[in-house]
């Protein structure tokens, strides 16, 4: 083979392998993004399952405490208390869950951004590699 078809077929396995490189890039924003759609969606499916949870506790209590607030009167003010505290500690537990949770998200994202990050930096290497490569062919091309 010629120094010519030897160019052709190193430029053209070099076009290759960026067509790749881009491709995979391109797939692994979509996984990112179908990733963090899903977990959206995870979330906030649980966010009102847990409001569906909190109304329904709270009307039956509202049921329960009217029929008891005829008989019990002071009692019944004290159990509502008891019962406000409750349900404050477990808000706040779903709070403090619900923020470890984004937070762990974040970090995840964090870390796919550093991949991309490092990927985009490889790819830009590699260009310039390419494109050093291409100069010099074309240098020993105008040579010979």
């Amino acid at each position: 083979m010629d120094r010519e078809t030897i160019v052709k077929e190193i430029v053209k396995a070099l076009e290759l392998f960026s067509n790749k490189i881009h491709y995979e890039m391109k797939e692994m924003n979509n996984q990112l993004r179908t990733e963090m759609q899903e977990m959206g969606n995870q979330l906030r499916s649980e966010m009102q399952e847990m409001g569906q949870q909190l109304r329904s506790e709270m009307q039956e209590m509202g049921q329960q405490l009217r029929s008891e607030m005829q008989e019990m009167g002071q009692q019944l003010r004290s159990e509502i208390r008891g019962v406000e505290s409750k349900l404050e500690t477990r808000i706040d537990a779903l709070k403090q869950e619900m923020d470890k949770q984004f937070e762990q998200l974040n970090e995840k994202v964090d870390l796919l951004r550093d991949e991309l990050t490092d990927t985009q930096e490889t790819v830009d290497l590699l260009s310039s590699k390419t494109l050093q490569h291409e100069r010099k062919l074309r240098l020993l091309s105008k040579q010979s």
